[in-house]
C-alpha cells in the first residue's frame, strides 16, 4: 500500500492546497456536525457549536503546532535535513509557520481545544463539562479522518512489518535515517502503518463514545463522555507508540506514553470522584447545559 497521489491536491497560482490540510478540515467539520446534532438532542442550540468552532480551530492548531515545535523526536538534531522538532526550528524559526509540511501534535491540539471551549462557555454562561462531552466523540471522529493525511505525506509509519503483503511503502525521500539504506531496506519494503492503527482506534473510540452518550443519556454526569475520551484515546496511543521509531522519548518511554499514562489516571480519577462526590445518577447533561438567568438561551428539546 502506498499513496495513490502526491501531498498537493491542487495548485492555484502561488497557492498550494495540501491533502493534509483538507483532511484535517474535513475531520473537524464532521466532528462539529456530530456535536451540533447531539446538542439539539440535549436541548442546546447548535449555533453554539458552530460559533465556538473557529476559536477551537485556532487554539487547537496553535497548541498542536507548539507541541510539535518543542518536541525532540529520535534522530532529530541541528544537522537533520528536514523539519523534525526543536533542534530544527531553533535554527529555522520561520518554518514554525509552515504547518502544511506536517508536524501537529494531537495532545497539544486537545489542550488548545479545551482552552477554547473554556473561553467560549465562560463568555456565554454555559456549562464547560457538557460542551466538552459534546465535542469529545467528534474529536475522535476528526482524528479518524485526519490521520489519513499522514498516509499521503508518507509519515507516521513504524518499522518494517516483515510481510510481503501487509504494510505501507515509503519512498527514499520520506524514509527515516535508520531505514535509508535501500540495499538493506529495498523499495518494496513494507512498514507498519501506524497512522492506520491510530485512525481505526479513533473510529472505534468515536463509535463507543457516541453509543454510550446515546444509550446512557440521563444516567451519565457531565464530563463522563469527555473523561471517556481522555482515557480511551491515550490507551490506544500508548501501544501505538511502541511502533514509532521516531518517537520523542523521555527515559524508558516515549513522551506521548508518559502523557498517556497521566491522562488515563486523570480520567479515571475524575469519573470515580465525581460519581462519589457530585449529585446522584439521574442528572441529565441537558439540565447542566442550561445557562443561568440572562445567559445564552438554549433551544427546546425535540
Amino acid at each position: 500500500m502506498s499513496p495513490p497521489f502526491g501531498p498537493i491536491l491542487v495548485t492555484l497560482g502561488p497557492v498550494q492546497v495540501h491533502w493534509y490540510g483538507v483532511l484535517i478540515f474535513t475531520g473537524v467539520v464532521l466532528g462539529a456536525v456530530y456535536a451540533s446534532r447531539r446538542a439539539v438532542r440535549l436541548g442546546i442550540s447548535p449555533d453554539h457549536i458552530w460559533s465556538a468552532l473557529t476559536l477551537c480551530i485556532v487554539l487547537g492548531i496553535i497548541g498542536a503546532r507548539l507541541y510539535h515545535v518543542f518536541s525532540t523526536p529520535a534522530e532529530c538534531t541541528a544537522s537533520t535535513p528536514y523539519a523534525c522538532g526543536w533542534p530544527w526550528y531553533r535554527q529555522h524559526p520561520l518554518d514554525i509557520f509552515k504547518i502544511w509540511n506536517g508536524g501537529l501534535g494531537i495532545y497539544g491540539a486537545v489542550i488548545g481545544g479545551i482552552a477554547a471551549v473554556a473561553i467560549y462557555t465562560r463568555a456565554n454562561g454555559l456549562a464547560l463539562l457538557t460542551f466538552l462531552d459534546l465535542g469529545a466523540p467528534g474529536l475522535a471522529l476528526g482524528q479518524f479522518v485526519g490521520r489519513w493525511g499522514n498516509f499521503i505525506n508518507q509519515e507516521l509509519y513504524g518499522p518494517p512489518t516483515g510481510s510481503t503483503w501487509f504494510g505501507v511503502r515509503i519512498d527514499a525521500a520520506h524514509r527515516l535515517a535508520i531505514y535509508a539504506d535501500m540495499q538493506q531496506y529495498p523499495a518494496d519494503t513494507l512498514f507498519h502503518p501506524t497512522f492506520l492503527y491510530e485512525s481505526l482506534w479513533c473510529l472505534a473510540l468515536f463509535v463507543t463514545l457516541a453509543v454510550l452518550a446515546r444509550k446512557l443519556e440521563g444516567r451519565l454526569l457531565p464530563g463522563d463522555i469527555f473523561a471517556g475520551y481522555v482515557i480511551g484515546y491515550p490507551l490506544g496511543r500508548f501501544w501505538i507508540e511502541f511502533f514509532r521509531p521516531d518517537a520523542w522519548t523521555w527515559g524508558a518511554l516515549a513522551t506521548a506514553q508518559w502523557i498517556a499514562l497521566i491522562a488515563i489516571a486523570i480520567g479515571i480519577a475524575f469519573i470515580v470522584l465525581q460519581h462519589k462526590l457530585r449529585r446522584p445518577l439521574g442528572v441529565s447533561q441537558a439540565s447542566e447545559a442550561l445557562p443561568p438567568s440572562g445567559g445564552a438561551e438554549a433551544d427546546p428539546p425535540d
